[in-house]
């Protein structure tokens, strides 16, 4: 493992159960199911490692040999999750005593034990904090660090995990695909996610950007499938999905649109400069 870890300390917020939406998406993403080793790592896991415990619990159906290693700059946050790791192991939590989860010290280099190349890196909360000039040099060193067919998930949630934006990343540092994942219970505006936007497009969210325009049109969407909220908030984004596919705009897996997700193809939303 490496003395000198690279990046700058996070918050640390935190919080049980924030990260589902995004372990979910992973958990069926073809990359885990195709992995030759199924390494996933929990990059800036926080205050606690319980994100960690979260995400091995969550990708453990579709891989039982899976193994995920949280990595954090600071010491004391690798001890702490380490000691939550003891209590796991004794059976007094509600993780699987046996779940392969490990903890070390490291950032955006990726160490990882003998060199092994991860199948997955979920680095979320982690960039806000950074220049937007600063991401793609992040991306680039994660993506560097992954196996040549697996993914860099990086993205932003609030602090219940009601509101997630994502970004997909492969080995060549390239954006894949931007997602949005919202509870759609008592959802007013979808463009609530501009709050949450990852650090690559916050700053973007004005007239003449894609992102712009994308929010624009999800919120334009949303409201013209009013009429369906009589049959719940789950038909009504379908007809929303639907509307924007009608529109032009090229969404990806129409099967998630129920879990309050849409995804598009990185150059729907990229920044033009």
């Amino acid at each position: 493992m490496t003395s000198s870890p690279v990046g700058r300390p996070t918050r640390g917020t935190t919080g049980t159960n924030r990260l589902r939406r995004v372990d979910r998406w992973i958990a069926r993403h073809p990359t885990l199911r195709r992995a030759a080793d199924p390494l996933v790592v929990d990059l800036g896991y926080g205050a606690s490692g319980v994100t960690a415990l979260e995400l091995e619990a969550r990708l453990r159906p579709v891989r039982r040999d899976v193994h995920v290693l949280g990595l954090e700059l600071d010491p004391g946050r690798v001890a702490r999750a380490r000691d939550q790791l003891a209590r796991v192991r004794s059976g007094c939590t509600p993780f699987a005593a046996d779940a392969r989860v490990s903890f070390a010290r490291g950032g955006f280099e990726v160490p990882t034990p003998a060199g092994r190349r991860p199948a997955a890196i979920r680095a979320f909360n982690v960039l806000r904090q950074y220049d937007e000039k600063d991401v793609r040099d992040a991306w680039a060193r994660m993506a560097s660090r992954l196996d040549p067919s697996g993914l860099v998930v990086e993205g932003t949630c609030d602090e219940l995990g009601r509101v997630a934006t994502w970004v997909a990343i492969g080995p060549d540092s390239r954006a894949v695909s931007f997602t949005v994942s919202l509870r759609l219970a008592g959802l007013e505006h979808p463009s609530i996610a501009a709050e949450r936007l990852p650090k690559a497009l916050i700053h973007r969210n004005v007239p003449g950007e894609r992102i712009h325009d994308f929010l624009i049109a999800l919120d334009r969407e949303w409201e013209r499938a009013a009429g369906m909220s009589a049959f719940g908030p789950v038909q009504r984004w379908r007809a929303a999905m639907q509307g924007l596919v009608d529109a032009g705009w090229p969404l990806r897996d129409r099967a998630r649109w129920r879990l309050g997700e849409v995804t598009v193809p990185w150059e729907a939303v990229a920044p033009r400069v």
